[in-house]
């Protein structure tokens, strides 16, 4: 039987007051019982750096409760006892809820690369007269109920400009719009109910919209944006302080004025240690980068600005820390880098300081194209050395390496492109040109420009003993100079006009930076990333200038 909205709510009443329920009072309520919740919890939650480096955000206390406990705790004093967590992020931090409370965990392998539309599809066989939270959510009061008449997403009121989801409604209270940023309105805050009916329609469009590939690295609030027409939502309107979602780690501190002085953290500790600084002055956090390799964030206190850098997972087995660290010291000391501050050499956390409306360098300025070629010659001839090595024919060979535990390479013409570049560097290598400290990643994007004209050399990671050629290939082919630049370049860097001697050299360098960064993204490709344009840019400096080169140590063979 199906009740009206006045029946339901007149029933529901009723059994709630004195709890002595009929078998027929049961029998009616059933089609509106809660059968379970979805909590998402996998998501990397960048905009909560630097806390969410070493935590889940759900997993933070907030006023002497953990975030995804205190909303457990709710759906159970609700009834509702069979509760699903998906999650990713430092999954095993969650793993304690399964004794303490009984949950389960639904695990999203992909949480870096898909966003939780992705785990709400891997939830999709659980959904129906479902709770859909966020496990990072705060409610004053306890918003769940034992019995719900429809689908809702829960709403606050948002007013003046927000950048929220905002709502249109019609007379009936469904949603009939959702869009991004709005002023004075009804905003998605908090959780979901999908009823049975709901529940299928919403599968089935998650299912669409993911198999036409939009949905990947969406939140799954887009998909039902798009979808509105068709899936019967009620926007319901929770009262003001509510429900409370923290996007960032001031939000938070505001909310809980203790919560900085309380929260357990090595990355506070590392801050307090190096610039001496209180807990209570450290604010205005935001993220910089996101990702796996390096995780970086903005931070301020009053005596400046800063990036907290932190190291990504699995970092350690690809950048040897001491020498980026030995690098940076030298980079500081030789006036290179005026940003570095500190960097632990074992854990690999940085901070540095923030230049504010800083561009990359401009290669087509012809004064910044000179500065930049004489702090690669500073560098080259501060008679410093690094422990480690980098060479990029070892590093193209490593690169073909993880290639050929995928199978051939089948790339056209790449048996040829291999032999050259063999060929090249035996060539490079005997020319005996001097082996120098270098940066080996020296090109546009890692220089600094401050508004005031300042220039710093950052990002050290590949910091080694290299040919002196190395920087200056790496820079021809990432900032894509034709040759008239590269050769105004290459003289900058010598201070006087190359000889053929260094012109055959250098450009060596230049087909053998690209034939290696060309093999990098080959690996890429083949693990899936969109590096196309990179690809192509890196492949034709390699054929142009392998056989260039070739042709000028032939030459040079032929008159000696």
């Amino acid at each position: 039987m199906t009740l009206s909205r006045d029946e339901f709510e007149a029933l529901r009443a009723r059994v709630g007051v004195d709890g002595l329920a009929t078998p027929d009072d049961l029998a009616a309520l059933e089609p509106y019982r809660v059968r379970n919740a979805v909590m998402l919890a996998a998501g990397l939650s960048t905009r909560f750096a630097p806390v969410s480096y070493e935590r889940p955000k759900g997993l933070l206390r907030v006023r002497g409760q953990v975030l995804v406990e205190r909303q457990i705790e709710q759906l159970l004093e609700a009834g509702i006892t069979d509760i699903t967590l998906v999650v990713g992020y430092k999954a095993e931090a969650f793993r304690y809820l399964a004794a303490k409370y009984g949950v389960r965990l639904l695990e999203n392998d992909e949480y870096a690369s898909r966003n939780n539309a992705w785990s709400l599809w891997l939830a999709r066989n659980l959904l129906g007269n479902t709770y859909v939270c966020s496990s990072d959510d705060w409610f004053a009061q306890n918003p769940f109920e034992h019995y719900v008449y429809a689908s809702y997403y829960a709403t606050s009121f948002e007013a003046g400009p927000t950048e929220e989801w905002c709502v249109t409604e019609d007379g009936s209270g469904r949603i009939t719009e959702i869009d991004h940023d709005g002023r004075d309105a009804w905003a998605l805050l908090g959780h979901v109910y999908l009823d049975r009916d709901l529940a299928v329609r919403l599968v089935r469009c998650l299912g669409e919209a993911l198999e036409d590939g939009w949905a990947l690295p969406e939140l799954w609030d887009e998909v039902l944006r798009q979808y509105i027409g068709d899936l019967p939502i009620q926007a319901r309107h929770l009262p003001a302080g509510m429900v409370h979602e923290f996007d960032t780690l001031d939000q938070l501190a505001a909310f809980d004025p203790d919560f900085l002085l309380n929260f357990d953290s090595r990355t506070f500790d590392n801050i307090q240690d190096v610039l001496g600084c209180d807990r209570q002055s450290i604010h205005d956090f935001y993220p910089l980068s996101e990702g796996l390799t390096n995780l970086s964030c903005h931070f301020a206190t009053g005596e400046g600005e800063y990036v907290y850098r932190h190291p990504g997972v699995g970092t350690e087995k690809l950048v040897d820390r001491a020498s980026e660290e030995a690098g940076l010291r030298l980079a500081r000391k030789l006036g290179l880098d005026s940003t570095f501050i500190y960097e632990d050499p074992e854990q690999g956390w940085k901070i540095s300081r923030f230049v504010r409306d800083a561009r990359p360098l401009d290669p087509s300025d012809d004064d910044e194209l000179r500065r930049a070629m004489e702090m690669a010659r500073r560098l080259h001839r501060s008679g410093a050395r690094l422990e480690r090595r980098f060479d990029f024919f070892d590093e193209g060979i490593r690169y073909e390496r993880e290639l050929l535990a995928r199978g051939p390479i089948e790339a056209a013409g790449y048996d040829d492109l291999r032999r050259k570049a063999v060929r090249v560097h035996e060539l490079a290598a005997a020319d005996g040109y001097p082996v120098c400290v270098s940066h080996n990643d020296f090109f546009m994007l890692n220089f600094l420009v401050g508004q005031d004209g300042g220039m710093s050399l950052i990002d050290w990671e590949y910091a080694g003993m290299s040919d002196e050629a190395s920087d200056y290939g790496t820079f021809v082919v990432c900032c894509e100079l034709d040759e008239g630049r590269a050769l105004r370049a290459l003289a900058y860097y010598l201070g006087a006009e190359p000889t053929e001697r260094d012109v055959r050299h250098f450009f060596a360098y230049v087909a053998l930076a690209g034939w290696c960064w060309y093999l990098w993204s080959l690996v890429k490709e083949a693990a899936g990333a969109d590096v196309e344009e990179w690809l192509r840019g890196y492949r034709r400096y390699a054929v142009k200038y392998l056989d260039a080169v070739l042709a000028a140590y032939e030459a040079a063979s032929v008159h000696a």
